[in-house]
């Protein structure tokens, strides 16, 4: 029988020229190796890799602000509580034990340096049986100057009865509040092809972009794309101080992927020239080249654009269009250390093998500086305070 468990755990000023340093290494990730990774290009274009920032529990999505500083999503410590009278995750995913208060978001200065910008999120942890794997905030996304981020280990089938999954909106004093519940939308919509064996009463959300102004999320377990609207104001300060004008924001389905896909795992999003692509895990065990590439258009409607990937858990495009697919795990049947890869799409539809040798990678994302930054041991061992976040300079 196959299972997900991978995501039922893991699945959030300065002025540009001042973090244009090089290297952007801190003085404390200089020593972290990474003499494990390689890459696929010729000596003149080979990707230089460095250590940008370490001290991270379980990172997850990552995103750069309007002030042109990384934030990073924390999956965080798990927790010890457990929830009664609702609907558990079963074995042997389940039961999960969690917290209201371990998880949080990380902000990075222009040297590498981590602080906390949000604490005290909820954070979850798997049974036991399958290694305590964690998750807390699966990913993060900026509306104007506004920080929103989709939790994924809240809920009280993860042990956060106080909490339900959803997106929260960061205040400017950096205090949050829950602005769409989406464990109460998935249990009142439910997807048409759910796994029964492997099902997450509160969902496992992992990716959240902004698009002209509304969120889209993507859930993994239950396979389905939402989006979050908000009319046309998005000043949450200015309708804080004026409540009368201020607008609840509608939860609304994209598209249930799992209605035509099955149960596929669907994990990564990212917009380009009109359409989504959503990259796909699939389920354990893995089978190399299993994983795809879906288009999705605005009204839902899917289909395959590439294939022959490998646990698919991140999706970006650079400045020329081209796409990079980010693979968690390749030629091994669980997730394994230094086997995760990035893989470039040209647009001529060609692949190209950008760097191999990745420790558990979790997600990608371009800089303003064009460089990629990669959130490495996500989850596993050894989770408590040393995830890292690489930089990738391409030489584009």
């Amino acid at each position: 029988m196959k299972k997900t468990f991978l995501l039922s755990a893991i699945v959030i000023g300065m002025v540009l020229a001042s973090c244009q340093k090089d290297p952007a290494v801190s003085e404390a990730s200089k020593d972290n190796n990474t003499s494990n990774l390689s890459q696929r290009h010729g000596p003149e274009t080979a990707p230089t890799i460095t250590v940008f920032a370490s001290g991270f529990n379980n990172p997850r999505g990552l995103k750069f602000g309007p002030d042109h500083l990384l934030y990073v999503a924390e999956g965080g410590i798990g927790g010890s509580d457990i929830s009664q009278g609702c609907d558990q995750v079963i074995p042997p995913v389940g039961p999960y034990t969690g917290s209201p208060t371990g998880s949080r978001i990380s902000r990075v200065n222009c040297d590498g340096v981590r602080s906390t910008y949000v604490d005290n999120l909820p954070s979850s942890q798997t049974n036991a049986s399958q290694g305590s794997l964690v998750s807390g905030v699966g990913d993060i996304a900026f509306i104007g100057n506004t920080l929103y981020a989709v939790l994924a280990g809240a809920g009280c089938s993860h042990g956060v009865s106080s909490v339900p999954n959803g997106v929260i909106r960061v205040n400017s004093n950096k205090t949050w509040k829950l602005i769409a519940n989406l464990s109460d939308f998935q249990k009142a919509n439910p997807v048409q092809n759910p796994e029964e064996d492997d099902f997450e009463p509160d969902g496992t959300w992992y990716s959240m972009i902004n698009v002209r102004d509304e969120l889209y999320a993507v859930e993994p377990n239950h396979g389905e794309m939402v989006k979050v609207s908000f009319g046309e104001r998005h000043d949450w300060d200015r309708w804080d101080r004026d409540r009368d004008r201020r607008r609840k924001p509608k939860i609304s389905r994209v598209i249930d992927i799992s209605a035509s896909q099955g149960h596929i795992v669907p994990t990564a999003v990212a917009f380009n020239d009109g359409n989504f692509y959503v990259g796909n895990l699939n389920p354990f065990p893995i089978v190399d080249g299993s994983s795809s590439i879906y288009k999705i258009t605005p009204w839902g409607h899917i289909q395959v654009w590439a294939e022959g990937f490998t646990t698919i858990v991140g999706v970006a495009f650079d400045r020329h269009e081209r796409m990079y697919v980010l693979e968690n795990t390749t030629g091994n049947l669980f997730p394994t250390p230094g086997t995760g890869k990035i893989i470039r799409v040209n647009r001529s539809g060609e692949k190209e093998t950008i760097v191999t040798g990745l420790n558990l990678p979790t997600a990608m994302t371009f800089g303003p500086d064009g460089n990629l930054y990669v959130s490495v041991w996500g989850f596993g061992p050894p989770p408590i305070g040393l995830g890292q976040i690489l930089k990738i300079d391409l030489h584009n």
